[in-house]
This record gives structure tokens, sequence and C-alpha cells, in this order.
């Protein structure tokens, strides 16, 4: 009997983990509590209207395409790639939109028009950011980091200050550039690791170079054409996923065996499960308060990413002057963060992010139409209510139809909204975070929660609150970490 491998959840780092074991020959079944595949990189199709349900940034294609030649196979077997040309689109309050060109000469030349010596300084700065995403994302991101001896390796010591653990992004920025629309832009980045700039530490300029040099991709059908992609991997192999079965509990089986318990009441018992749906739920909720690894107080201590207000709108008609991804920084960048992080409370006047792969993809709604994603960024402290939900509609409305130069109200044939509560009831998101765990020194590596259980031989973890952190790239190597380290706990045994 080959040994059998238990997985809950079909996220990214679920199904990463059960593609690459059931290539080693083992018998994996993932159990899924929701009907589809890809967490929360799903998809909503109404009224002719298709939206990336999460994650809508294709960076570090590097990483996918990794994945993929585990197997021999490449992404282009799965999906075509595009890439974006603008990248992105920043909205300010006092100065005209900048496209953020996918040339790397063209985005040295915008730097430079907007500070003398900058186009230069760019190419130094993203010739650092290569280095740190050459040794970070090439090899230690990779490390199961259960102990700090996996660090103690002579390459890693060298280089210690050069991946500048102990400075933030914001100083490091502000020693290379004194304009601000620069900073912002070389800033923004840091908001999909979960914290704010000046509490990131500036070995994450990695995800400059990830951004301005390896580009913004799109995946033609959207996001969800990448989950598709990695279930049709795990399913070649082998991998049986089970839909709308919801784990329940989790107990040890004896030394060297642990059980799951389904909704149906089923049990099931593995050689070892790996948890890949939210940490602090599998803990407090379907593991005995004696098998649990960490106590109550520690997940309040945990610095959360934040939570989001998404709204998934659809126009009858093409909304002028925006991009397939639209970033609005038309209102304070240092207020809305400390909205988030310092003193948690509603922004009375938010930083939101736009995404219309409509304007890419004409699939993505119908003829003449226009697909909108909105996202607002809040903290976890707060709960949503319609009537939060209602207000910040209107908030969205107001300013799109200000930089659009119409009313939009008048053309919104389409509507609905996704904000904390839905993540809780949806994902058991800790708190309706987003994203994770957040990104500061202290929750890098080491300090994050453990890939293993320190109480259940067995069970093991993966996902956005365990290593390396938050976003799609990272979850992926999060399930690579996991089904490495079992493998060869395996292979030891025998």
């Amino acid at each position: 009997m080959p040994t059998s491998i238990g997985i809950i959840g079909a996220g990214y780092a679920g199904m990463t983990a059960a593609a690459l074991l059931a290539k080693q020959g083992y018998s994996v079944k993932v159990f899924e509590k929701n009907d589809t595949p890809g967490g929360r990189a799903g998809i909503i199709e109404e009224q002719g209207f298709r939206f990336d349900k999460g994650p809508s940034f294709y960076w570090m294609p590097d990483i996918f395409e990794r994945f993929f030649n585990h197997f021999g196979k490449s992404a282009g077997d799965y999906y075509q790639l595009i890439r974006l040309d603008p990248s992105y689109k920043i909205f300010w309050k006092d100065r005209e939109p900048i496209n953020m060109p996918a040339n790397l000469k063209e985005a040295e030349s915008l730097f430079e028009s907007l500070e003398a010596g900058a186009g230069i300084k760019l190419r130094h700065f993203l010739e650092e950011a290569k280095k740190k995403y050459e040794i970070g994302i090439g090899e230690f991101v990779y490390l199961p980091s259960l102990s700090f001896g996996e660090y103690m390796d002579w390459r890693l010591i060298k280089n210690m200050f050069s991946l500048d653990l102990f400075q933030s992004m914001t100083r490091h920025i502000a020693k290379h550039f004194k304009n601000k629309y620069i900073q912002q832009i070389l800033e923004f980045p840091v908001l999909f690791l979960g914290a704010k700039p000046s509490s990131t530490p500036a070995l994450y300029s990695l995800m400059n170079y990830a951004d301005l040099v390896l580009g913004t991709w799109y995946p033609q059908g959207g996001m969800y054409e990448v989950s598709k992609a990695f279930y049709k991997v795990g399913v070649e192999l082998g991998v049986q996923y089970e839909f709308n079965r919801e784990v329940q509990s989790i107990h040890s089986n004896g030394p060297d065996q642990v059980s799951l318990t389904i909704n149906s009441g089923d049990t099931y018992t593995f050689d070892y499960v790996i948890a890949g749906a939210d940490y602090h739920h599998v803990e407090s909720e379907l593991l005995n308060k004696s098998s649990r690894s960490y106590s109550s107080r520690y997940w309040e201590t945990r610095s959360l990413a934040p939570s989001t207000l998404l709204y998934f709108l659809g126009f009858d008609m093409i909304v002028p002057n925006l991009e397939h991804h639209s970033l609005f920084f038309d209102a304070s960048f240092d207020q809305h963060t400390k909205d988030i992080y310092d003193q948690p409370s509603w922004p009375k006047d938010p930083l939101f992010y736009t995404n219309s792969s409509s304007l890419t993809d004409t699939a993505c709604a119908p003829a003449g139409h226009h697909n909108l994603v909105a996202l607002i960024p809040v903290s976890t402290e707060l709960i949503d209510s319609d009537e939060i939900k209602a207000q910040y509609l209107e908030i969205i409305l107001n300013r799109l139809s200000f930089h659009s130069g119409m009313d939009l109200r008048r053309h919104l044939v389409y509507q609905r909204s996704y904000a904390q509560r839905d993540f809780i009831q949806d994902y058991h998101s800790f708190k309706g975070n987003a994203y994770g765990l957040a990104n500061t020194l202290m929750q890098t590596g080491p300090w994050r929660p453990s890939t293993q259980s320190k109480k259940i031989k067995n069970l093991y973890f993966t996902g956005q609150l365990t290593v390396p952190g938050p976003g799609l790239p990272p979850a992926v190597i999060s399930g690579e970490i996991v089904s490495t380290f079992i493998h060869k706990q395996i292979t030891k045994q025998h």
C-alpha cells in the first residue's frame, strides 16, 4: 500500500502539495469545503460578466513555470499568458495619471522625468533587487524554516547586509529617490505583503524587481484558468479531490496516523495530513486543546495583513480612462495605512485598486460592456455591514465618475460586494484577513507559524499563514516546501 496523504483545502498551496506528492507515488486525497478548486482564486460568472474573485496580478511567472516544469509541462500547455503594457495606471490627486510601462528603458525615462538622475538610480536599485530576488526566491524561500539553523549558510551570512533585512522599505526607497510619486510607485507592491512599507524589511524590494522587470501578466480567460490548470495537473497524476467536503476535526490515531472527520460524518485515516486551510481555524476549531501548537494569545498578538472591501461591478459601456489594472492614489497614502495598521478605522478617503480584465479579454463581459473589480484594503479589526459596503461603493463610484468624466451610476447594470464576513464564511479566514500574516521582520521565516505541528507528529501546515507568506506565488512555494519536507521524512524512514 502506498503512503496515504490527506490534504485539507484545494487552494494553491494544497493543490501544489497534492500534485508534487502524487508525482512521488503517494496516494493523495484533497478535501475542499467549497465546490471549486483554487481557494480564494475563484471566479464569479453572472449576466455575461466574468470576474476574478481573488488574486488578479499574475506576477513572478517563473514560480508558476517551476511548478509545471516539475511535471515536464509548461504554463503554456494550460493557458496563454499576455504581458500587460502598461503594467498598470496610477491616478493621483495633484498631477496627471502615470502609466507604468512594461519596457524597462521606458520606465527609466519615466522616473527621470519625475526626478533628475532617477533613471540611472532605478537601474542600480533594480540591480540590488535582482540580487535579493535570486538569493531569496532562488534558494532560501524554499526552506521549511523550522529552525534558525537552516539559515546558517555562508551564502546567506555573506549577503546578510546586502539583503537589507534590518532596514525598512520606506528608508531603503528614500535613500535612492526623493520624489514622492516615485516613492509611492515603489512602495505599492509591498501592499501585497500585508504590512505598511515602514514595517516591511527592505529585502522585499525584490517585489520591485518582480514588478518592473519580470512584469505583470494576464492569463487569457482570467486567473481562474490558472486554478483549473493546477487542479488538472493533480487529477492527471491521480489526486482525488472531494468538493463540498469540509473537515470538522483532526485526531492523532496512534504514533503514525492522523484521522480526519468530514461534515458527512465519515472518518478517513492517513499516514500524513497537510492542513492548507486557515491555520488559526485548524488549530482552534479542528484540534482539541492538547493538540494545538499555539495559544489563543499567540494568535491575538500576530500582525495581520488587511482585509478588503471588494466590489464586482458591470457597466453597459466601456469606462474611459482606465487600464487593466488601475491604482487610485488620489488620497493620502499615509492616512490610509494609519487607518489599517495604527488606529484601525474606516478610511474617510480610501486608496483603492481596480481590475478591468475585459479591457484585455473581451470574453469577460458582454459586447460593449465593462467588468470592474474594485478593492479597498481595510483593517481586520473592523466589522463590515451592508450600510458600510453601500457607503464605500458610493465613494468608489464618485471617484471613478470623476476620473472618467461621466456619471457611472447611470451605466451600472451589475453589482456584488464581498468583505470581511464573507472571507470568514467561505474560508474561515482569521479575523477576515484577505492575505494572511504581514511580512514584518518578526514574522519572517522561523518566526512564522511552523509548517510542522509541535504536537501531532504527522500533521503539517501550508498556505498564507505559514512560510513563506502572503500572495499567490508564495502559496505555490509553500505547497512545494511542505511536500518536499514530507517526502524527505518518508524517504528517511525507508
